[in-house]
């Protein structure tokens, strides 16, 4: 068995508790050891802010919003947020949150945490732009389960 949802969100800072409380009643409700879906959900958390806050051109009906999606399937979880903003900055080579922290400054700065964040949270992190359309962080987490659990496949 497998869950999957997929939410259109107003780029608000409201939502991104939201999309986290969401993400930790599935969870939840699944059987999903507590640590792995807390870590998930603070990984969300910071791609969910960072589509909130440079997700968009204010003048653009389209930039209002931005869309998660969560896929829970057998041992793992893909989340995906994605975004109608200007992207992230193009440079040569993969992007990784280290690399693309080069361009925002050092680490201790106040911005460009949140992408290493996710990276040390996650199993597999990609940054990414959708061409004209925005950016897309996607990440996924090997699954552990409690005992007795609804999706557990083992």
């Amino acid at each position: 068995m497998s869950i999957w949802w997929s939410l259109h969100l107003r780029r608000e800072a409201a939502s991104v508790p939201l999309a986290r409380r969401l993400l930790l009643g599935t969870m939840e409700t699944a059987g999903v050891d507590p640590d792995i879906s807390y870590d998930l959900s603070v990984a969300l958390g910071e791609a969910c802010a960072n589509a909130v806050e440079h997700g968009g051109d204010e003048g653009s009906g389209t930039s209002a919003a931005y869309r998660v999606t969560a896929y829970l399937d057998g041992e793992k979880c893909r989340i995906e947020v994605a975004d109608s903003g200007p992207g992230f900055p193009v440079r040569r080579g993969r992007r990784t949150a280290a690399r693309m922290n080069s361009t925002f400054g050092s680490a201790m700065a106040e911005h460009g945490r949140g992408l290493c964040l996710i990276e040390q949270l996650a199993d597999h992190v990609h940054f990414g732009n959708r061409p004209g359309r925005g950016a897309v962080v996607s990440f996924d987490k090997i699954l552990k389960w409690r005992e007795g659990a609804l999706l557990n496949v083992s």
